[in-house]
């Protein structure tokens, strides 16, 4: 097969999404778009991709860091403008390039893979992924000759009132034999209503040579949808969203109400997990099997085991082991690490700590920098008192502590394995081995003092 290449139009600002944040960065299910576009192309194998960057360049390389190359468009004078940057790294080479915007997160590609095929099959130095529009305002249109060939594409602003009747519109991702396509750039003009240089006049040049050009109709139209406000953003955001849950459903994941569940292009999920209502899971999340999720929960960037339930709580940046609960109204803080079979019960705080397996924590504390053993019981109102006002310090409670209600465990400080420590104290040093240890004022009653108030 030929060589394969790939650019990436990611160089406007994207005015008319009113945002400090560069169009191209704007997350669709929790990714930037930009990004959807360049893992999209990485399932084809291709050779070398070139995304051309202008505005916030440096936030787009570091968002895809090494899956492209990059050249800078220091104006932005049009598409045709923008690809020509790319001259330098693969304007002499053979082979087909690929040319998508980084705004347009919802090809698939399959279907990019389907234009490339057709490409080669109709032996086209050029070819139009197009699309057919209900509504065609505001896309360049696709003017077929009288052998239903591709005569020219006409963006909106140049167009005739007969031309504006044409509902093929030109999506913005073309294939073309990529010498042809520097070639032909060369030559592109902006005597246009804009002034800029549009790529599509690459393929009025390219019929002019007596060139083959071809165009590919896509099935979907709302694949081909391109990002340019914050109403598309939403559409693109309900169509993945759709997407991805369905993938789920068809891989034996139960979903009770798909349209409030939003789960990230990269999380995983395993069979016959239950998700409720509600939750949201975020980044690169891994869930086990038969786990049940929600309602209302937010993991992000997280492991979950098997059989783990994880109600109404966040778990951010942590792990979870198995035939594990969380919840409700738990809150796990980022680089928490649960083991096997633990108890996290309602309002209860993990931040940076690890936790042994079978151990309980079941309501109304806090585990901060904290090294938890196996088969701990922490009572209720326990707090890790890990931090004085300059630095942090950690709390290690070995394993088959019992810590009593309402304790303060003043770090540093470690408790030995199999001890006790009496409800309501406050702990400022070690606990021995099967120690009990108790900070606690000694009761005393005042016999018939009530009477003396009256």
């Amino acid at each position: 097969m030929t060589n394969i290449y790939a650019v990436i139009l990611a160089a406007g600002q994207g005015t008319r999404m009113k945002s400090k944040l560069y169009k191209v960065l704007h997350p669709v299910c929790g990714k930037p778009m930009v990004e959807h576009v360049a893992d999209n192309i990485h399932t084809l194998d291709v050779n070398r991709i070139v995304t051309i960057v202008g505005h916030g360049a440096e936030k787009v390389k570091e968002q895809l860091g090494e899956k492209s190359e990059y050249v800078l468009q220091e104006q932005q004078l049009g598409t045709a403008h923008a690809v020509i940057q790319a001259e330098s790294i693969l304007g002499s080479l053979e082979g087909t390039t690929l040319v998508v915007c980084g705004d347009t997160p919802l090809i698939r590609p399959e279907t990019m893979k389907a234009l490339f095929e057709h490409h080669a099959d109709q032996k086209a130095k050029a070819t139009i992924l197009t699309a057919i529009a209900d509504n065609p305002t505001g896309y360049g249109r696709v003017i077929r000759d009288q052998d239903n060939q591709v005569a020219q594409i006409v963006e909106q602003k140049d167009a005739t009132e007969e031309q504006k009747l044409v509902n093929e519109i030109n999506t913005g991702t073309y294939c073309f034999d990529n010498k042809a396509l520097f070639e032909a750039l060369k030559l592109v003009n902006n005597e246009n209503a804009q002034g800029e240089y549009y790529l599509p006049d690459v393929i009025e040049i390219l019929q002019q040579q007596g060139e083959v050009v071809s165009a590919y109709i896509c099935e979907n139209f709302d694949e081909t949808l391109g990002v340019n406000d914050r109403v598309a953003l939403s559409q693109a955001e309900e169509i993945m969203r759709s997407r991805i849950n369905e993938m789920h459903m068809r891989n034996g994941v139960t979903i009770i109400n798909p349209s409030s569940t939003n789960i990230s292009a990269d999380a995983q999920i395993g069979r016959d997990t239950v998700i409720k209502p509600g939750t949201v899971i975020e980044g690169a999340t891994v869930i086990g099997e038969d786990c049940i999720i929600g309602p209302n929960s937010t993991i992000a960037n997280s492991k979950i085991g098997d059989r783990t339930t994880i109600q109404n709580s966040v778990v951010t940046n942590s792990i979870v082991g198995e035939d594990t609960a969380v919840g409700p109204f738990a809150h796990l803080r980022p680089d928490s690490q649960l083991g096997n079979k633990v108890k996290i019960g309602n309002f209860v705080e993990v931040k940076k700590s690890t936790l042994g397996n079978e151990t309980k924590v079941s309501h109304l504390s806090y585990i901060g920098d904290a090294e938890v053993g196996n088969n701990v019981n922490i009572g209720c109102g326990s707090i890790t008192v890990n931090y004085d006002g300059k630095n942090k310090y950690q709390t290690v409670i070995e394993d088959d502590v019992f810590v009593g209600c309402n304790s303060n465990l003043v770090a540093p400080v470690t408790l030995g394995e199999g001890s006790f420590i009496a409800a309501g104290s406050t702990i400022t040093n070690d606990v021995p081995a099967e120690a009990l240890g108790i900070a606690r004022s000694r009761q005393e009653n005042k016999l018939d003092y009530v009477k003396k108030l009256k």
